[in-house]
């Protein structure tokens, strides 16, 4: 791995973790993109997992009292369960496929919400929660747009949401770490970063992090939701970009 690539990996590490500090998603929509770009599907998927495990997981620590816990062991049981699914399937996107499914996803946050009567308080809601996020996470990469939808009708204020949504995610991208690490294990480590990209990323993805956190208690709960669903629809139309760049 080149200087520059590993440079660009620890540079975005850190960027995207202060953005999924103040906002609780976008930065792991724009952290997935950047993985895909300089390296190959799988180890994308691995580098992505063990990166945003560290900042969801630094997330939840820094915000650990805000955590609604029944919500976050629903989600748990029912993530296991969708991580052991795809793993059976044994499915992998081609980038093009991933890029579009990237690109797809943050349209999620415009989906009318007198559509669906979500709540992820609610324990049915929950368990839906746990097994439809993990199985995007799998199969796209991320689905922080998609995990907002059980979030945005419960009464929980925007510190309960950012925390909650991070410790529900650490569940998610073990997942993923472990679906596609594995094969990867199995065949030599695939052309996953060196380690020492990792010892600089991980403490890098913790600063950002712990940035964010400062910018999030200067928000307003009205500016918090409005600038979250404009950042990661923008983000989306550069991924559908990207996807019709790769295929035409």
């Amino acid at each position: 791995m080149s200087s520059a690539t590993a440079a660009f990996l620890i540079l975005t590490a850190f960027l995207t973790a202060l953005l999924s500090g103040i906002f609780g998603m976008a930065g792991g929509l724009v952290l997935m993109g950047a993985m895909a770009l300089v390296l190959p599907v799988s180890a994308a998927f691995v580098t992505h997992g063990l990166l945003q495990l560290v900042a969801n997981g630094w997330r939840a620590v820094l915000h650990r009292r805000h955590i609604a816990w029944p919500v976050l062991w629903n989600y748990a049981l029912a993530s296991a369960v969708a991580a052991a699914i795809v793993a059976a399937i044994g499915f992998v996107p081609s980038k093009p496929v991933l890029f579009l499914l990237l690109g797809l996803v943050p349209m999620l946050v415009w989906v009318p919400k007198s559509w669906l009567q979500l709540d992820a308080s609610r324990t049915p809601h929950a368990l839906a929660s746990g097994f439809l996020v993990t199985g995007l996470n799998l199969s796209a990469g991320v689905a922080g747009p998609l995990l907002d939808i059980f979030f945005v009708r419960t009464s929980l204020n925007r510190h309960q949401i950012v925390a909650t949504k991070a410790a529900t995610q650490i569940f998610s991208h073990l997942a993923k770490i472990i679906v596609y690490g594995a094969p990867l294990l199995v065949g030599g480590g695939g052309a996953m970063p060196p380690w020492w990209v990792f010892a600089l990323a991980i403490p890098a993805s913790m600063l950002g992090t712990t940035a964010g956190g400062w910018v999030l208690d200067r928000l307003s709960d009205a500016n918090f939701k409005r600038w979250t669903a404009w950042i990661v629809t923008a983000i989306g139309l550069f991924y559908l970009w990207k996807a019709w760049e790769i295929w035409f």
